[in-house]
């Protein structure tokens, strides 16, 4: 499956003036076109329409994605899918910090969540406090980048309303993307991490990849997708079914999940009380709904029920840091102990003490910096 010619490639920022959006952002998605003034991302209106000319080419309808301004674009030829479907263009939005090295040998790999998108530093960035000159993922030392894994709603390649989207296997997301290491000029990793769903991708990565990496750190996640995912996903299929408008829908779905990730507690914390933290919850709610789709929750979610590295995880060869939450509801401090006794190679355990749940390695990122930055002075270097 060769990659082809690249068709486009420029920064988002850079597509709009080299200006950050203070003021509202026309959007045209997949709900229509509208104002929204308010979005979760860097300074404010972050998300823009990826749709019409980009990289001095015209995108079809079918790649018109979300994208934050933030981002890059890359496009390239036909993706071949494990399962024998096809991806006819595949388009990879992505963010990067620090500078890659001559040799390309010290770029650290990020993959996000679930619901999630590749603005991880910076302004805004989910993991901001972690990234950056001097901290644990020192970009004074790596070239750090994030792809928005295929299949999400946040400008690479995914599903639309109304139109058929294969499905889609973790193995493919990680095709994707040494794709996109390729064509960068990325030799062997410095790092493979990944948050939650991003972990999966680092389990795969290091068990189809193993000699591609020099460490490993999956953060929040399993080994295989979590349990129940079947009717899971049939519950949130027929969530969406007849829906016209599904952003009310996406919101409720989104509170929900917000309140099993912790977030309830750690607002209320913050905030001071349970009705100021489920108002704050909510306007996020709000907020993701305006960006995010049915259409690739439930292709995302496929995904994960279909994950499973455990009968490959004895090729996997690069040190490893597991990090878990020990009051995460999703993936329990409880998987330690079976994930670690199934590989060969060095693997340690980090249990972050934590009252927040799935989200707590981003919301107590300083309980756990240090010896995330000790792992990667170690082993990444």
């Amino acid at each position: 499956d060769p990659p082809g010619e690249p068709i486009g490639e420029r920064r988002g920022d850079e597509a709009v003036g080299g200006e950050r959006q203070e003021r509202p952002v026309l959007l045209e998605g997949a709900h229509g076109q509208y104002r929204q003034p308010f979005l979760p991302g860097p300074r404010g209106g972050a998300v823009k329409a990826l749709f019409g000319y980009h990289g001095g080419r015209q995108l079809s309808r079918s790649t018109a994605r979300m994208l934050l301004e933030t981002s890059s674009v890359h496009e390239s030829g036909p993706l071949a899918l494990a399962g024998g479907g096809r991806i006819e263009r595949l388009i990879l939005a992505y963010e990067s910090w620090g500078r890659l090295a001559p040799d390309g040998e010290n770029a650290i790999l990020l993959s996000h969540g679930y619901t999630s998108n590749p603005h991880a530093a910076g302004p805004g960035g989910w993991w901001e406090p972690l990234i950056g000159p001097g901290r644990a993922i020192d970009t004074d030392r790596w070239f750090v980048l994030c792809i928005n894994m295929i299949g999400s709603a946040y400008g690479s390649s995914g599903p639309e309303p109304g139109r058929p989207f294969p499905d889609i296997e973790v193995s493919d997301m990680v095709a994707a993307q040494q794709r996109l290491l390729d064509h960068l000029g990325i030799g062997r990793l410095a790092a493979k991490i990944g948050f939650s769903f991003g972990g999966f991708l680092t389990f795969e990565w290091a068990a189809s990849h193993p000699d591609r990496m020099r460490a490993l750190v999956p953060v929040a996640t399993g080994i295989a997708g979590p349990s129940g995912g079947d009717a899971a996903a049939a519950s949130l299929r027929a969530r969406f079914e007849g829906s016209g408008d599904p952003r009310p829908e996406l919101r409720r779905q989104r509170i929900e999940t917000l309140h099993n990730y912790g977030a309830r507690a750690w607002f209320t914390a913050r905030l001071g009380s349970r009705e100021a933290a489920d108002a704050e919850i909510g306007r996020q709610a709000a907020a993701w709904a305006e960006q995010f789709t049915p259409e690739s929750l439930i292709v995302l979610r496929g995904t994960a029920n279909r994950f499973d590295v455990r009968p490959k995880a004895g090729r996997i060869r690069a040190p490893l840091l597991y990090v878990l939450s020990r009051t995460d509801a999703i993936f329990g401090p409880e998987l330690a102990e079976p994930t670690l006794a199934m590989l060969s190679c060095p693997a340690e355990h980090f249990e972050l003490d934590s009252e927040y749940g799935h989200l707590a390695p981003s919301y107590e990122w300083a309980k756990w910096r240090e010896p995330l930055g000790a792992f990667l002075r170690r082993h990444a270097a």
